[in-house]
C-alpha cells in the first residue's frame, strides 16, 4: 500500500468510518491449525515474546538491528527478515494472521496502526503507546474492527496475583476505598548526552530506529536501552512498570478513566525521565464499589512508615474498611496479620487461563477476548501516562475521559499527543 492510501485510511479510521476487513484475515479452517505470525522488534522483550509465540507459524522477523535480531534469525530461518515493517507489510499482509510487536515506546503506534488498518490481530508490548492520543487511536480502532488484541502485561495470569484479585473482590478486607502503588526504583535522568560525533554500529538502521521522531544524530548511550529515559522515545519507569504493577488493582477494583490527576516529584527536565514521582487519581464510584483514590509513586510511598508496613517484595497496598492487603505478583499479606490469621483463601472466581500468549491465540481464532484485551488495558495503559503528565506539569487538573481533555488545566494539552516527523504523520 502507498503512503497516500494509507494515510486516507487512517483518516478514515480516526472518524470512525467502517472500513471492512482487509484481505488475508479470514481464519484457517480449524482450530487445530496454526496461525501465521510476524514479529516486529526481536531483541530484548522482543525475544522473550518471540518465544511466546514461537509455537504458532512466524512467517516474517523485523528489526532495525542485525546483530540484536541475530539469534532470532537463526532460530526461523525460513522466516522472511526485514528491516522496515512497511516493507514488510507490503510483502506478506495476505500470508499473516497477526502482528506481535515489542519495539521502543515511540515506534510502538506505527506498527500497529499498519496492522489494524489491514484487520491484523495484534500483541503489543507495554505501555501501549508512546502518547494518550496513540493509545486512544490504537484501542478505538482496533475495537471497530472487532480485532484480538493483547498488552503485554504477562504477569496479568500468574496465580498470586490473580488470588489478590479474589481476596479484595470478595470483600475480604472490606470496601476498598483507596490503593497504593510503587516500583521502588531511582532509575531516570541519564547524564546529558555529548556533541562529540558518533556513528551507528553498521548492523543498525539508525532512521528507522528513530521512525516518527525528529532526525538527530546516533548516540550509544540511548541505544539499546537507555531510550526509556528519554521523553522523546520512552515513558520511564511509570511506562515501564506501570502497566505491570497497576494492573493489580485496575483488575481487582474494575477500574477504568480517572476523573482527576495531580502529580509532584523533583524539578521536571524537559528531555529526561525523572528518578522519583508522586501522583494520584481518583476514581468515581462503580456500581457497588465506593470512589477509590490511587496513588502511583516511583520510590517508597510514605505511607508504609506511617502505618508501620513492611513494603519489601511488594508493589501494592490494599486499604479497606476491615483491613490492608500488601501484595505483589507472586505474594500477598493480609493486615493486621493477627486479624486474618485464620483466614482462608476465597472461592475461585476468575476463569482459568491456558497462558498469556494462547489467550491471545484463542481469541484470534474467535474465542473469548484475552485478559489483558485493549478495551481493558487501554485506560490502565493512558493512566499511566497521566502520571506522567501530571508530574511534567507539577499539578493537577480535571480529566474528561471521553474528550481526552484536561478541563481546568491548558498545559496538559501538549504532552497529550507526540509530533510525527514529515512522512511519518497521521
Amino acid at each position: 500500500m502507498q503512503r497516500r492510501d494509507f494515510l486516507k485510511g487512517a483518516g478514515a479510521l480516526g472518524a470512525g468510518v467502517w472500513l471492512g476487513v482487509a484481505p488475508g484475515t479470514g481464519r484457517a479452517a480449524s482450530a487445530n491449525d496454526k496461525l501465521n505470525l510476524a514479529v516486529v522488534g526481536l531483541g530484548g522483550r522482543g525475544g522473550d515474546n518471540l518465544k511466546g509465540v514461537g509455537q504458532e507459524n512466524i512467517v516474517a522477523l523485523c528489526d532495525v538491528d542485525d546483530v540484536r535480531a541475530g539469534k532470532a534469525y537463526e532460530t526461523y530461518p525460513h522466516a522472511k527478515k526485514f528491516f522496515d515493517f512497511r516493507q514488510m507489510f507490503d510483502a506478506v499482509e495476505k500470508q499473516i494472521d497477526g502482528v506481535v510487536i515489542s519495539t521502543p515506546d515511540h515506534t510502538h503506534f506505527h506498527p500497529a496502526w499498519w496492522a489494524i488498518e489491514r484487520g491484523k490481530h495484534v500483541y503489543l508490548e507495554k505501555p501501549l503507546a508512546h502518547s494518550m492520543w496513540e493509545i486512544r487511536k490504537l484501542t478505538d480502532a482496533a475495537a471497530a474492527k472487532k480485532l484480538a488484541t493483547q498488552l503485554g502485561a504477562q504477569r496479568h495470569t500468574l496465580p498470586g496475583l490473580r488470588q489478590v484479585v479474589e481476596f479484595v473482590r470478595a470483600g475480604t478486607i472490606g470496601a476498598v476505598k483507596e490503593v497504593h502503588s510503587w516500583i521502588g526504583s531511582s532509575r531516570g535522568m541519564p547524564k546529558p548526552l555529548d556533541d562529540a560525533p558518533q556513528t551507528p554500529p553498521a548492523s543498525l538502521k539508525w532512521d528507522l530506529w528513530l521512525g516518527p521522531v525528529k532526525e538527530r544524530p546516533y548516540h550509544k548511550e540511548v541505544v539499546p536501552y537507555n531510550w526509556r529515559f528519554w521523553w522523546d522515545f520512552g515513558t520511564g519507569e511509570a511506562g515501564n512498570w506501570g502497566c505491570h504493577i497497576l494492573d493489580i488493582p485496575y483488575w481487582a477494583l474494575d477500574l477504568k478513566y480517572p476523573t482527576h490527576v495531580e502529580g509532584a516529584g523533583p524539578a521536571p527536565d524537559a528531555a529526561r525521565t525523572p528518578t522519583a514521582m508522586a501522583t494520584k487519581f481518583q476514581f468515581p464510584a462503580e456500581g457497588k464499589r465506593p470512589a477509590v483514590t490511587l496513588h502511583w509513586y516511583q520510590g517508597t510511598p510514605p505511607i508504609l512508615n506511617e502505618l508501620k508496613v513492611d513494603g519489601r517484595g511488594m508493589n501494592n497496598l490494599f486499604i479497606g474498611t476491615e483491613g490492608m492487603l500488601a501484595c505483589s505478583w507472586d505474594k500477598h499479606r493480609l493486615l493486621p496479620a493477627d486479624k486474618f490469621a485464620d483466614v482462608k483463601p476465597p472461592a475461585q472466581t476468575l476463569p482459568p487461563t491456558p497462558g498469556f500468549y494462547k489467550e491471545w491465540f484463542n481469541a484470534i481464532r474467535g474465542g473469548e477476548p484475552a485478559s489483558c484485551n485493549w478495551a481493558y488495558a487501554g485506560p490502565m495503559a493512558e493512566t499511566v501516562l497521566l502520571a506522567n503528565i501530571a508530574y511534567r506539569i507539577e499539578g493537577g487538573f480535571t480529566w474528561d475521559a471521553a474528550a481526552l481533555k484536561a478541563t481546568d488545566n491548558p498545559a496538559v494539552e501538549k504532552y497529550l499527543r507526540s509530533e510525527f516527523r514529515k512522512g511519518w504523520e497521521v
